[in-house]
This record gives structure tokens, C-alpha cells and sequence, in this order.
């Protein structure tokens, strides 16, 4: 998977703003991820060498013995085939759902911690008092 800094040098490469390389580059790894297996071999390899190993088309179309211009359409034609994917089973859209309903429920969970500790503490306070008041009448 890329770096920050590899997905910054990809922008570069190919033109885009940094966040929207970085944006895309994580999102087609997760996409991958997601629907790897349904992607020809091919298709796994190029994206693997482009997207995880961050080799530029020139140097796929080199170590494939094909043109830069083949590597590029396979590439892309991997990404419109996850996105696809993406379009008809939502996995990545139910993953990312069921992680931010996890990190409200995290956020929830610590209030309720924090509020049993400030119960403790204030019924602990409150016993204080009552002792106090009581040793003074």
C-alpha cells in the first residue's frame, strides 16, 4: 500500500492535487481489497504494481513487455471494474458505515465510563460529607 509520500510523488506524476492523489489511491486500495478476487489476474497484478508498489507506468510497460498506453487502459479499466463492484454491492460503503457507527459507539461507551466515574467519585464525596456532618453534630 502507498505511502504518504508515494501517493504525493503519484500526484505529481500524474497531475492531480495531493489529496485528491492520495484520496483515490486509498480508495482503489480499499476497493481492492474488497473485490480482489473478482479482478482477472492481470487486472490484480497491474493494480498491485501501480496502486501497492507504487511502479510507474513505464516501469510495468517495461517489466510486461507492453506500452505504457496498454498498462494505463488496464489500469483504468481495473478501477471502473471495482468501482463497478463497488456500485452494486456497497461493500466499502457498509464497511466505512459500520466504522464510524463503531467509533460513535467507542465515544459513547467512554461517557458512559467517565459518567460512572464521576458517579463513584461524586457518591464517594457525598459519604465524605455525610461523615464530616455527622462528626461535627
Amino acid at each position: 500500500m502507498k505511502t504518504v509520500h508515494e501517493a504525493v510523488a503519484s500526484a505529481k506524476k500524474t497531475h492531480l492535487p495531493e489529496t485528491d492523489a492520495l484520496a483515490k489511491t486509498n480508495r482503489i486500495n480499499m476497493l481492492f481489497d474488497f473485490y480482489e478476487k473478482l479482478l482477472t489476474e492481470k487486472q490484480q497484478t497491474f493494480l498491485k504494481y501501480y496502486f501497492h508498489d507504487d511502479y510507474s507506468l513505464g516501469e510495468i510497460a517495461a517489466e510486461f513487455d507492453i506500452s505504457r498506453q496498454a498498462v494505463y487502459e488496464h489500469v483504468k479499466r481495473a478501477e471502473t471494474v471495482l468501482e463497478s463492484y463497488e456500485g452494486k454491492l456497497q461493500l466499502l460503503a457498509r464497511h466505512e458505515a459500520a466504522e464510524r457507527m463503531l467509533s460513535q459507539l467507542e465515544a459513547l461507551v467512554e461517557q458512559v465510563v467517565t459518567q460512572n466515574e464521576l458517579s463513584t467519585e461524586l457518591h464517594k464525596l457525598t459519604q465524605s460529607f455525610r461523615a464530616h456532618i455527622q462528626g461535627i453534630t
